[in-house]
C-alpha cells in the first residue's frame, strides 16, 4: 500500500513535534468537548472551542488531517462529536498567516520622502495577498522596504490597481499619512489619469462622460456590470473618456476617474461598446500579442497629505502597450 492511502493514525504529541524541525512552525491544542457540544458537527464544535479560527479554516483543517479525537483522525468536518471526547489540534501556519511577510521585489519607487512612496506597478503583481497570491504581492515588498509598515493597516496601500494593470499608486509610511490619503481618495482629491486601448474604431464626439452605477453581475459573480440601482445594489460611477487617436481596429482613450469602483474604466468601456484589448473578462480579445487588459495608470497627482505641495508623477506607456498602438496604427498625443 502506497503512503498515500494508509490508514489515519493519532496525531504527533507536543512532545513528539518539539524533536522535530518542523515544531517551530506548528502548535497542537488539546481540548475536550464539553456536554453542551455533545453530538455536534465536529467543524462548529471546533468553531465554540477555537473562535479565533474561522469555520472555513478549521474545515480544511479536518479535511488536511490535523485532528484527531480520541486517538483516531478525523477528515470529516459532519463527525458528531461526544461529551468529554478528548480532541488534538495540530494548527499549522496558514497561508493567509504567512502573507504578510517581507520580500525583496524589485519595487520601481518613483518617489518617496518620511511620509508617503510613490510606486510604479507592473504587469502582474498583485496589490494585496488573496487566495491564489498569497506572495510576491506588492504589500510583500513595501513591508521590505519599510519594516514600520506592518503597524499600518494594509502597509499603507490606500487605493489598487487590479493584478495586469500597470501604473501609479500613492502608499502611506505613516498612519496619519494614510488617514489623510483615504479622506482625500475619498473625497476626489487623488487625480488617476489612466490610458487604455480598445477595440473598434471611436464614433461619436471625442470627449465622452461615463456616468453609470456599478455593481456585481447578477449572472457572473466574478464580474462587475453596469447596474440599475432601483433594482439593484451598487455604486454611483463616473468616468471621463477621451479618444486619443482611432483607426480601423480600435482606439487610444484618455480616462479620467472621478469614482473608484472595481475594475471601473473595464466595465464602463465594455459597457459603450469599447472593450479593452484582451480584456476577455469584460468582452475582450487577445490581439497585437498583448496578453493582458491594455490599461495603464500613466498620471499620478495630488497635494502632499502632510506638506501642502503639490505632486504630479508621470510614466509612459510599458512596452507591451506601445508595440500594440504600433501594431495598430495609432498615436499616442498627450497634453
Amino acid at each position: 500500500m502506497s503512503p498515500t492511502h494508509k490508514a489515519p493514525t493519532a496525531l504527533p504529541t507536543l512532545a513528539e513535534l518539539e524533536s522535530d524541525e518542523l515544531a517551530v512552525e506548528v502548535e497542537v491544542r488539546d481540548l475536550a468537548f464539553p456536554t453542551d457540544l455533545h453530538r455536534q458537527r465536529l467543524d462548529r464544535a471546533l468553531v465554540t472551542l477555537l473562535p479565533e479560527f474561522s469555520r472555513n479554516h478549521l474545515k480544511h483543517m479536518i479535511e488536511e488531517g490535523c485532528v484527531s479525537v480520541g486517538e483516531q483522525v478525523v477528515t470529516k468536518v459532519a463527525h458528531l462529536v461526544k461529551a468529554f471526547d478528548s480532541c488534538q489540534v495540530r494548527l499549522q501556519p496558514t497561508d493567509m498567516s504567512q502573507a504578510f511577510v517581507p520580500q525583496d521585489l524589485p519595487l520601481d519607487v518613483v518617489f518617496e520622502d518620511e511620509h508617503l512612496r510613490v510606486i510604479h506597478k507592473p504587469v502582474g503583481m498583485v496589490v494585496h495577498p488573496a487566495p491564489g497570491n498569497w506572495s510576491g504581492t506588492l504589500l510583500n515588498g513595501l513591508l521590505f522596504l519599510d519594516a514600520g509598515l506592518k503597524l499600518i493597516p494594509r502597509a499603507g496601500i490606500v487605493h489598487r490597481l487590479d493584478k495586469d494593470t500597470s501604473g501609479l499608486m500613492v502608499t502611506a509610511r505613516t498612519r496619519p499619512a494614510m488617514d489623510a490619503l483615504v479622506h482625500m481618495i475619498a473625497a476626489r482629491q487623488v487625480h488617476r489619469e489612466y490610458l487604455a486601448i480598445a477595440h473598434r474604431p471611436w464614433r461619436g464626439a471625442l470627449l465622452r462622460e461615463v456616468d453609470a452605477p456599478i455593481g456585481r453581475d447578477s449572472r457572473q459573480r466574478l464580474r462587475m456590470a453596469v447596474v440599475d440601482l432601483a433594482k439593484q445594489s451598487g455604486k454611483t460611477a463616473h468616468t471621463s473618456l477621451r479618444c486619443l487617436d482611432s483607426q480601423e481596429l480600435g482606439c487610444l482613450v484618455h480616462c479620467t476617474l472621478h469614482t473608484g469602483r472595481t475594475h471601473q474604466i473595464r466595465v464602463h468601456m465594455s459597457s459603450i461598446g469599447h472593450p479593452l484589448l484582451a480584456d476577455t473578462l469584460y468582452g475582450g480579445s487577445h490581439a497585437a500579442n498583448l496578453q493582458r487588459q491594455a490599461l495603464h495608470a500613466y498620471k499620478l497627482g495630488f497635494i502632499h497629505p502632510m506638506t501642502g505641495e503639490f505632486l504630479q508623477f508621470h510614466r509612459p506607456l510599458p512596452d507591451d502597450m506601445q508595440q500594440a498602438l504600433s501594431d495598430w496604427g495609432l498615436s499616442e498625443v498627450l497634453s
